[in-house]
């Protein structure tokens, strides 16, 4: 793999992070929803990974008091399994710790054991079920916790 580059999302990553809801997610957010997040939402902070300048993830949360909440992690089907939702997640975590926030949360697909070994490998916990979750077919949510900040495993 080229070399990776994780950076702070910004207006010009709309439509790649856009395009990414499409290619990762069967209920993706809308174009005008990112353009949101990235440009009013005060409390959200975007980090995309790139290469060779190409956006090949992304993920998001919203710092909100003393907590972030993770809202998405998507990386492209091909670039999947090559360690760039880890890079993602590192940097996130660093982000937050810096700003003195400590504690994280996040709802996954309980049918996504990729992505639930994965944020079990930074420390997060399986604390409860958001029963019908998923408006796409009923899927139960699993939600995780990381608390105290712990030192990463990555």
């Amino acid at each position: 793999m080229k070399e990776l580059t994780i950076r702070r999302a910004d207006k010009r990553d709309i439509d790649a992070i856009a395009d990414l809801e499409k290619i990762c997610f069967s209920t993706p957010w809308s174009r005008k929803s990112i353009a949101h997040e990235l440009t009013e939402n005060r409390v959200a902070v975007y980090i995309v990974a790139e290469i060779d300048g190409r956006v090949v993830g992304y993920g998001g949360m919203w710092h909100i008091i003393d907590e972030a909440h993770i809202t998405n992690v998507a990386v492209m089907p091909e670039f999947r399994r090559k360690r760039v939702a880890s890079a993602i997640i590192t940097i996130m975590i660093e982000v937050s710790v810096r700003k003195g926030i400590h504690r994280f949360t996040l709802e996954v697909r309980s049918s996504n054991e990729a992505a639930r070994t994965l944020y079990s490998s930074f420390g997060f916990k399986e604390a409860g079920l958001r029963k019908g979750y998923y408006e796409d077919n009923g899927e139960d949510a699993v939600i995780m916790w990381r608390d105290p900040a712990e030192p990463l495993k990555n």
